[in-house]
């Protein structure tokens, strides 16, 4: 969902050709999956196109990637410890809703798992606060 919603709002910002948007899990489980029919449908309601599939990170991504965003501390902890076994890593890696003023100011630091806990439409503006956030930042710390 992340990446369906940052690749919309970079492209509506009209930096497409500036900023590369990719996403991965630290787990195997979905690698050439398409997104959850939920996600789809939720995405499908906010006029955002999506067509990607899983794929799951890989040390490659660390040196790649000027950014490495996660969801939840699990997968930050997850991801922090793959950083380790990369070599030449120069990712920025923190969570999302670090990127989020509204999720701040209210004590919500982890953008639940709507696989687990259901909520397809929080966790849809969780993440939309989110990735706008981090065009904001990506904007500002680039010159974009």
């Amino acid at each position: 969902m992340a990446e369906a919603v940052f690749i919309d709002l970079v492209a509506k910002a009209d930096l497409q050709n500036e900023i590369e948007v990719d996403s991965a899990g630290t787990g195997d489980w979905f690698i050439g999956a398409p997104a959850h029919k939920e996600t789809r449908a939720i995405l499908r309601q906010n006029k955002i196109e999506f067509t990607g599939c899983g794929r799951q990170i890989t040390p490659f991504d660390f040196s790649n990637f000027d950014y490495i965003i996660t969801m939840d501390n699990e997968n930050l902890k997850n991801v922090r410890d793959m950083e380790r076994q990369s070599q030449n890593a120069k990712a920025n890696i923190a969570p999302l809703l670090e990127y989020s003023a509204p999720a701040k100011a209210n004590g919500v630091s982890e953008v639940p798992d709507p696989y687990l806990v259901g909520g397809f439409d929080v966790v849809y503006l969780l993440v939309d606060s989110g990735c706008k956030g981090l065009l904001a930042e990506i904007r500002k710390a680039h010159a974009l």
